[in-house]
């Protein structure tokens, strides 16, 4: 499975939500199937879209929040897991996408290629509503699942480690924290 693929399929389901971003090739893959003023493309940060995430979830308890993540990213900052186990944001849903590589900044491999089972570490984290995915449906099925919002959610999706054609950010992609940021300020006043 692709991961621009697997967006596209979960891409519908993102409507009337909050979506952070890890950085790189995810954010520009999202990007191509339409910008959403909700979205937030978390540039020059690797490992912290789950820290992100979490303290949007806790602080707007009623607005879903859903995170786009990389393994890369993910083992970055192990950490993350736990803490989201920790409080629990029954409006959170992790979606790490599992290439076994660093795609975005060369392709080198990641400890996902050698075993490392980033579902299995969100477990022992103590996150209870964990998926492992590796079709389109599955993914269909699991986000539908995990969004219902009875609990933080965490899918790890297997996908391939292939990126965008000619990988290169877009200047409004790394532009949009603005935009995001009256986003936020709205949701908070009530509009």
């Amino acid at each position: 499975m692709r991961r621009v693929d697997a967006l596209e399929a979960i891409y519908p389901l993102l409507q009337d939500r909050i979506v952070v971003t890890n950085m790189g090739a995810a954010a520009v893959e999202l990007y191509s199937l339409g910008h959403r003023e909700s979205f937030f493309y978390l540039e020059h940060a690797m490992g912290l879209a789950s820290s992100i995430g979490l303290g949007l979830a806790l602080c707007l308890p009623e607005q879903p929040v859903v995170v786009v993540d990389g393994d890369g990213s993910v083992l970055m900052n192990l950490g993350g897991l736990s803490t989201l186990a920790r409080y629990r944001p029954p409006n959170l849903v992790h979606v790490i996408f599992d290439n076994e590589s660093l795609l975005s900044v060369g392709g080198f491999p990641t400890a996902t290629s050698t075993g490392t089972d980033l579902a299995h570490v969100a477990r022992g984290s103590g996150i209870e509503q964990v998926e492992t995915v590796l079709t389109l449906e599955d993914l269909k099925g699991a986000f539908s699942r995990a969004a219902e919002g009875r609990a933080t959610s965490v899918i790890v999706a297997k996908v391939e480690a292939v990126g965008p054609p000619g990988f290169a950010m877009d200047v409004g992609l790394l532009e949009n924290r603005f935009q995001f940021q009256r986003y936020i300020k709205g949701l908070r006043a009530g509009q």
